[in-house]
């Protein structure tokens, strides 16, 4: 497996594409939302404020680098099997939290449901595909302790910026509804299932790792 391969970089650049596409989509849909009388900057602050967007964004990001930008920086970094697998893990929380939590209590219709299932459902599944064909498996078992410091840093601003301007971006965290025990709770446990779905990535990597390798002499 090798990002640098022709097959992974066209596979990176088109869902790259797409996935700007639909974030641009989904951008112009918040804007123009008429069932929220708030002001334009609220509106833009509010779409950086769902974890589904940021960690698309991350997802666009890391597939753009790889497909386009393979040897700067930011690429080299990107490319690498932990941030990989961070990422991995990131978009597949996106896609569970939906499933579980958020698919039943909405029924977005025209381009709101385009991008809905886009960013929740296409981006997670072609991630995995991607990371089970593309990325190399060179990950720890200590590799999920750090990979959570994304999503402690976003439920800290999501609870503090809620408890100021009375708006969270997810129900099952609105302390303002649910109160601050319930809301941390909930978070807490949110929080746990990164842990566990990145054992598990480390798991399937270190299976694919034990492969035996075939001899060429």
């Amino acid at each position: 497996m090798d990002l640098r391969t022709k097959p992974a970089r066209i596979f990176a650049g088109v869902m790259a594409v797409f996935v700007w596409v639909v974030l641009v989509v989904q951008f112009c849909l918040q804007l123009t939302n008429q069932s929220v009388d708030v002001s334009t900057s609220e509106r833009i602050v509010r779409f950086f404020s769902y974890f589904t967007t940021l960690t698309n964004m991350i997802v666009a990001i890391a597939w753009t680098t790889v497909a386009f930008l393979p040897r700067t920086r930011i690429g080299e970094f990107l490319s690498r099997p932990d941030s990989q697998t961070a990422v991995a893990v990131y978009i597949s929380i996106v896609g569970v939290i939906y499933s579980l939590f958020l698919r039943g209590v909405w029924n977005p219709q025209g381009w709101q449901k385009f991008a809905d299932h886009s960013l929740h459902d296409l981006t997670p599944i072609a991630f995995l595909l991607y990371w089970l064909i593309f990325v190399p498996k060179g990950v720890k078992w200590s590799d999920p302790i750090k990979w959570l410091v994304y999503p402690l840093v976003y439920m800290l601003y999501a609870l503090i910026r809620g408890a100021i301007v009375n708006w969270y971006p997810y129900w099952f965290a609105d302390a303002g509804q649910l109160g601050y025990l319930v809301a941390l709770r909930n978070s807490f446990f949110v929080l746990f299932a990164f842990l566990v779905v990145g054992l598990i990535y480390v798991g399937v990597a270190k299976l694919f790792a034990t492969r035996p390798i075939s001899s060429t002499t």
